[in-house]
């Protein structure tokens, strides 16, 4: 049965276009990293502030870059669900989409090179491939998203990387400690993006590509998604117990609900249309998740 989809207008399109259910993706590391910062001295707020901005900017431009790399390789038709497809069901040129990721990208270099100026110039070197695997993503001869590592590499950056350099940022270190509270993010992060190709399974077989969930099929990709939400939750009782956060850090089950309702979504359903809930639910995992262990680490600090 063909869906029916509602083209948006005006503003709408515009705000489509930075895939906002993943900007929680940006949003969430940087806090998180920030948070575990303040436990080893001051905040330097104008830092986490750029830092943050940046972050978005990236991830939107990112998400463009996507926009016009699926369109000119055929995969968004009008009739694709969600928020990709956006050029042609709502006619912005592709030359736009292209023009606005690259100015964003502009705009985010300028941050960081205030970022560095305060900090180190090594940064510049970490955000320059940062921001070259988000053009890759989509873009190149071989995008990352068309291959079975696109959740891995997502993870890594847009986890638990964020995650260290908002930490570097305030401190001018990067310790053990934070490379461990880092890692549920970085599963987090890659159950977005594997949520996303879930949904997606069929049209991107037909587009030629070859996920992690195409690979594995689509029962088993849910069970692999279902277990980055297992090993994120269990990570942080290992993490309480061997003493790196407190027992306040338990405030992030207050988002378990999230991930379950997710996964018996994918279960339940197949078409595109009838799984949205699930990917909304996943990138409202990642945002609770990081802010709730954010604030734990806050509250240990405080207490």
């Amino acid at each position: 049965m063909q869906q029916t989809i509602k083209a948006d207008s005006g503003w709408r399109i515009w705000w489509q276009l930075t895939r906002p259910h993943t900007l929680t993706a940006a949003f969430a590391p940087v806090f998180l990293g920030t948070m575990i910062a303040l436990t080893y001295g001051n905040l330097h707020f104008p830092l986490f502030l750029a830092m943050l901005v940046a972050s978005l900017l990236i991830q939107m431009a990112t998400n463009m870059f996507n926009e016009y790399y699926d369109f000119k390789r055929g995969l968004d038709t009008e009739h694709s669900v969600g928020i990709g497809g956006t050029i042609v069901r709502n006619g912005v040129q592709p030359k736009t989409v292209l023009q606005i990721a690259l100015a964003l990208y502009a705009i985010s270099v300028l941050i960081g090179i205030y970022i560095c100026m305060e900090t180190s110039w090594m940064l510049a070197v970490v955000g320059a491939v940062s921001m070259l695997i988000g053009y890759l993503y989509t873009g190149g001869p071989i995008p990352i998203a068309y291959t079975p590592f696109g959740e891995l590499i997502s993870g890594v950056v847009m986890g638990m990387l964020l995650i260290l350099i908002a930490f570097y940022i305030q401190t001018g270190e990067v310790t053990t400690n934070a490379i461990l509270i880092s890692i549920p993010s970085m599963l987090l992060v890659a159950a977005i993006m594997m949520s996303n190709n879930i949904r997606d399974l069929e049209g991107d077989k037909e587009g030629g590509r070859k996920t992690l969930a195409i690979l594995v099929g689509r029962s088993n990709a849910i069970t692999i998604l279902a277990s980055f939400f297992i090993v994120a939750y269990v990570w942080i009782i290992i993490l309480i117990v061997l003493g790196i956060v407190t027992p306040w850090a338990l405030l992030v089950f207050l988002s378990i609900g999230k991930p379950i309702q997710a996964i018996r979504t994918f279960r339940a359903h197949l078409l595109p249309l009838e799984v949205m809930p699930a990917m909304k639910n996943t990138a409202i995992t990642n945002t609770l998740f990081g802010l709730l262990l954010g604030i734990s680490i806050l509250i240990g600090h405080i207490l």
